[in-house]
């Protein structure tokens, strides 16, 4: 799977077919072991259905491990009295992070007369204002990256934790097999991984109903607990940058500049096929990605088989996030990738009043996009597929009164906005918090749950 998973990120994609068969073919012997959950949110044609099939077979083999390596290691809640609810976090990302530009907000704005916080970092310091920020939002940090996993769980036991919410799932640097000791009589998977744990982690998933209609359930292992607007917060605080020139940044002055700045591993044949006839489709336009040293020379390649000139892709180099989302105002369009959609990236692009055109799917990681965009009112930059998507694109550069209208209306309604609004993002968490830790107490099966819509 390192083979392949070197390739997604250099945009190789000879081998995809071959390696998406492969992987059915373990799936469907029950030998997914050997591959990680998080390799198949990006891979078109796999279903949610199988993405919870790979992330079961995965943690059941790490659960039992753990389980025989450390017998010892069973936890036991006695009835705690009543008082505040406590919250621990868990992610290696408490720094200077895209994660954290998404919670720092939510972080803040938490009710300290209801709830204890605790952060467990097992991540890097990285010395930056981020951090020191951080540090302040909660109660209790504790730092835990010299621990092993049982360690990790046995602190976190120890602190009487309520309620432990993983930010990672099965992304990189994760140690999310902490969760598999049960240190929390309540786990739950939120915002860093986009689909389902396997069965045995979580007990809930935040998520809304746009990302898992309650026919999706059987895809996932946790229960639903259902924001009333979209799952990701964002706050209004952001601080932005100057807009730059577009010739500062190596983009033309006159032309559509389409954009986007996913990682490259998120980017198909399909997708990449599609862009290119967009870009044909659309004279004087160009395409501005992320730099990235291993795929730059390949999507340049692609690009002059399919009759466009490698000048046409511009690539970004990474800046810091406040420089960053100045010079994102450039961009005249989003165009989204599938079957991972943006995710920062996109509610970003919403903040500094830029446009986003996503292709709506079934799996979570596909829908992400199409939830930012009903909570902001632009549902009708949601494709049905990736011809209608071409379409959206080539209407929008083609007709540029109607894209300022559509940028200007973004701006004029983001402080109005339930995308921005973190504190009302945060009372709805709180009150899902709250309703888990209600069903937990009164035992017997999970079921979803939702947090009533209203301030």
């Amino acid at each position: 799977m390192k083979h392949y998973n070197l390739s997604r990120s250099m945009c190789e994609w000879d081998e995809l077919d071959a390696w998406r068969a492969k992987i059915r073919e373990r799936l469907a012997r029950g030998d997914a072991s050997l591959v990680p959950p998080f390799l198949l949110l990006a891979l078109p044609g796999i279903s949610a259905a199988e993405q919870r099939s790979c992330a079961d077979l995965w943690l059941q083999t790490r659960i039992h491990d753990a389980a025989l390596a450390h017998p010892e290691a069973v936890f036991s809640f006695a009835r705690r009295p009543s008082g505040r609810l406590r919250i621990g976090y868990l992610s290696s990302d408490f720094h200077d992070h895209a994660t954290v530009h998404l919670l720092i907000e939510m972080f803040e704005a938490h009710a300290r007369e209801d709830f204890e916080l605790f952060a467990f970092s097992y991540g890097v310091d990285d010395g930056k204002a981020m951090r020191t920020r951080l540090q302040q939002c909660f109660e209790h940090f504790v730092e835990v990256q010299a621990l092993s996993n049982l360690q990790i769980a046995q602190c976190i036991h120890a602190a009487g934790i309520d309620i432990l919410v993983d930010l990672k799932g099965y992304t990189q640097g994760s140690r999310s097999a902490v969760l598999a000791f049960r240190p929390a009589p309540v786990q739950v998977n939120f915002l860093g991984y986009p689909g389902t744990l396997g069965a045995g982690l979580c007990d809930y998933i935040i998520t809304d109903p746009y990302l898992t209609p309650a026919s999706s359930a059987a895809d996932f292992s946790e229960a639903f607990a259902y924001l009333p607007d979209t799952y990701q917060p964002h706050g209004r605080q952001a601080e932005v940058g100057a807009q730059p020139t577009r010739s500062s940044q190596g983009l033309p002055d006159e032309g559509t500049v389409f954009c986007c700045f996913n990682q490259a591993y998120k980017i198909t044949p399909e997708v990449f096929d599609t862009w290119c006839r967009i870009l044909a489709d659309c004279p004087g336009s160009v395409l501005w990605l992320l730099k990235d040293t291993l795929a730059e020379g390949n999507l340049r390649n692609r690009a002059m088989q399919r009759g466009i000139s490698p000048e046409r892709l511009v690539f970004a180099p990474h800046r810091p996030q406040v420089e960053h989302l100045g010079r994102l105002q450039c961009a005249d369009l989003i165009l989204d990738t599938t079957p991972y959609n943006a995710h920062t990236t996109a509610s970003d692009a919403l903040w500094v009043g830029v446009p986003l055109i996503s292709i709506v799917g079934d799996t979570f990681a596909a829908r992400v996009a199409g939830s930012l965009l009903s909570t902001v009112g632009l549902q009708a930059l949601i494709a049905d597929d990736l011809d209608h998507y071409h379409a959206l694109a080539c209407a929008l550069a083609q007709d540029p009164p109607r894209l300022q209208a559509l940028r200007q209306r973004l701006l004029r309604q983001r402080d109005a906005s339930a995308l921005f609004d973190v504190q009302r993002y945060t009372r709805h968490l709180e009150a899902l918090y709250v309703l888990m830790w209600q069903a937990y107490q009164a035992g017997g099966p999970l079921s979803s749950i939702a947090a009533a819509p209203g301030n």
